[in-house]
């Protein structure tokens, strides 16, 4: 199993005590946030400069081989009707080509929301124009990474 469709495909294939990283995949950036090992919470990290595939994949593996990551989470960016476009499609597709590099389990979090619930936050704590350009991705990544903790809480407690 490398990528799972549901939380609950996920779930069954985490290994216990070990932190989740979560990944805010866009165009030219992929936040990054990471979790405790209880899965409780979900704390924003790092935004990558995309460059290419490899880049990229190698530099998210090593955050994960850094923090003895368990699992990859990733925001699948659902259209407000649930449907899937473009953006979901290239999305999968990083994922797909991730899971022939790693073994770890990687599973899909619909994020739709996340980016502007991400920028509410930002806003309510009176981040300045520029400062929020620069978080907004990994912070993106954390609210991701939060809602599967909740989903996985109510699904499996950690060991």
């Amino acid at each position: 199993m490398s990528v799972a469709d549901s939380p609950e495909e996920f779930a069954t294939a985490l290994p216990a005590g070990r932190a989740l990283i979560g990944l805010d995949f866009g165009e030219k950036t992929i936040g990054v946030a990471v979790s405790d090992t209880l899965w409780s919470v979900a704390t924003p990290l790092e935004t990558i400069r995309r460059k290419k595939f490899t880049l990229d994949a190698a530099r998210v593996l090593d955050i994960a081989d850094h923090r003895s990551a368990g699992g990859l989470v990733l925001g699948l960016p659902r259209n407000m009707d649930g449907s899937e476009g473009p953006r979901c499609q290239s999305t999968r597709a990083f994922a797909r080509n991730l899971s022939r590099l790693t073994d770890l389990p990687i599973g899909f979090w619909d994020e739709r929301l996340s980016t502007v619930a991400a920028e509410r936050a930002l806003l309510e704590a009176d981040t300045s124009r520029r400062r929020r350009a620069e978080v907004i991705d990994h912070v993106a990544a954390g609210y991701i990474l939060q809602g599967m903790l909740d989903r996985l809480r109510h699904l499996r407690p950690p060991l």
